[in-house]
């Protein structure tokens, strides 16, 4: 398993409820969360193989911002 995490541009439950249906149509996504409290709104992705830019593309085409934060 892997861990990815992003900053996004979510900033409601509403939103995170938008993203909760495209993930969970995701095989490889095992669980995600999304830290409405933290001001880069962190999403955190655990995973078995979804790509940091596959789970990028996703989030985008939801009309939200993404990007990797890397280590």
């Amino acid at each position: 398993m892997d861990i990815l995490i992003f900053k996004t541009s979510v900033n409601d439950k509403e939103e995170v409820n938008i993203v909760r249906n495209l993930f969970q149509s995701v095989a490889k996504v095992v669980e995600f969360n999304i830290d409405l409290e933290d001001c880069d709104k962190v999403l955190r992705i655990v995973t078995s193989g979804l790509s940091p830019q596959r789970a990028e593309s996703l989030v985008h085409s939801l009309g939200f911002d993404c990007s990797e934060l890397k280590d």
